[in-house]
């Protein structure tokens, strides 16, 4: 089975890097050559191959490791480039990873790198200091685990079921976590728990007794992205495990982390709505409809047209995003519509894409030639991001709350 030869990249001629700083320019060209030579050749297979533990895209993740894509995140004292602008490159790795495969990109950068890398670079030093230089030479999967069956986007205390209980030395935690990225193969996990009347983000031994993972879930799309449920029945965290300045920041600690995550999924979006904006053009430029190109059709040049506009603006967003992130440490409203935009362009995109390109939108193999195409997986990749990582609505929330103030938002 052969893939489908991949089209131009649009963005090299409709986009410009002008305002970025060269070294972002740098890691753009660095990871962008790593994607071309390793992705690439798999990105088929990775995006099709439906979620099993030993589907795990463990030799693309050591490869991510040995080629110094998770330095790229973090400081020098630890492993990392120490970059000016850390934020910002580690977003355009997302973008460059995602353009072959979203769920590689969530999973093994924004679950790993952005979730549990940027958490752990928070917590207290002997934490930080000791567990970063692993994560960054892929020496361990990491998970972080909000979600629940029963709270997701809500992460109240009144939502929240999983607690940690104070014993001599430490805490007992019980209770399930589900949608936990990576859990089906992780061995260290970050795990938001009820502690009384607060929560409280602790780090645990996922190897250690206690810990219970079901099999992967079968889910529409994202299939690298390894998600389970994970139930905790007694598991001791020793109190130097606590991630955060004390007992009861574990939301501050969460939400921080799940910032830069929204900001990620507008990147991935990106990332999709390129992909997708590249193959589709192509194709209108070569297949021809009773008598003439596609491309010569003004109902899809106009359509195109917004597209393009689209990924511009989108693309802006999770740069600016970031930008103010790395020189200001907050960007709420940025991150909120970085995301809401992302993800809503990356289905809209693939869903015009589909239609212009038609069977050779819908197919995922043409069995006949031995042809692949990549269509298929994007529009069923791209839902996810209008909802995990707080649902767009909340998105729309969190920019409402800016318009208008708590006073009137709550």
């Amino acid at each position: 089975m052969t893939a489908t030869a991949r089209p131009p990249r649009k963005a090299d001629s409709l986009y410009s890097d002008i305002f970025l700083p060269e070294e972002t320019k740098a890691i753009r060209k660095e990871v962008r050559a790593f994607c071309d030579e390793v992705l690439a050749p798999v990105a088929h297979r990775l995006n099709t191959t439906p979620e099993a533990k030993e589907n795990f895209a463990r030799a693309e993740f050591d490869a991510m490791a040995k080629a110094g894509i998770y330095e790229i995140p973090y400081a020098k004292d630890v492993g990392g480039r120490g970059l000016e602008y850390p934020t910002l490159a580690t977003l355009t790795v997302l973008e460059e990873l995602a353009y072959y495969s979203p769920s590689l990109a969530s999973a093994l950068y924004d679950g790993q790198a952005i979730l549990v890398g940027k958490t752990l670079e928070r917590a207290p030093a002997h934490i930080r200091n000791h567990y970063l230089p692993k994560l960054i030479k892929g020496e361990f999967v990491g998970c972080f685990a909000t979600s629940e069956p029963n709270a997701s986007t809500d992460l109240s205390v009144k939502s929240m079921e999983t607690t940690a209980t104070k014993v001599d030395g430490g805490y007992l935690v019980n209770g399930i976590k589900r949608w936990i990225t990576n859990s089906p193969v992780g061995d260290l996990i970050l795990v938001l728990c009820k502690t009384g009347e607060t929560l409280t983000m602790l780090l645990a031994d996922m190897h250690q007794p206690g810990v219970t993972v079901s099999a992967p879930d079968l889910k529409m799309g994202n299939h690298v992205q390894l998600t389970a449920d994970i139930t905790f029945k007694d598991v001791f965290v020793a109190d130097d495990h606590l991630v955060g300045r004390k007992e009861g920041s574990g939301l501050r600690t969460a939400i921080s982390a799940l910032v830069l995550g929204r900001m990620g999924i507008g990147a991935v979006g990106v990332a999709m709505g390129q992909a997708a904006f590249d193959f589709s053009s192509h194709y209108m430029t070569q297949r021809k409809v009773f008598g003439q190109e596609l491309a010569r059709m003004q109902h899809w040049q106009y359509k195109f047209a917004e597209h393009a506009t689209q990924i511009e603006m989108a693309r802006s967003l999770y740069q600016k995003a970031a930008i103010r992130f790395d020189k200001e440490g907050g960007a709420d409203i940025e991150a909120a519509m970085a995301k809401l935009v992302g993800s809503r362009l990356a289905c809209d995109m693939a869903r015009d894409a589909i239609q212009v390109c038609g069977a050779y939108g819908f197919v995922k193999t043409l069995s006949g030639p031995g042809k692949n195409f990549p269509l298929e997986s994007i529009y069923r990749d791209a839902k996810i991001g209008e909802i995990y990582e707080g649902a767009n609505e909340i998105q729309s929330w969190v920019i409402a709350r800016h318009i208008f103030g708590r006073e009137y938002t709550g």
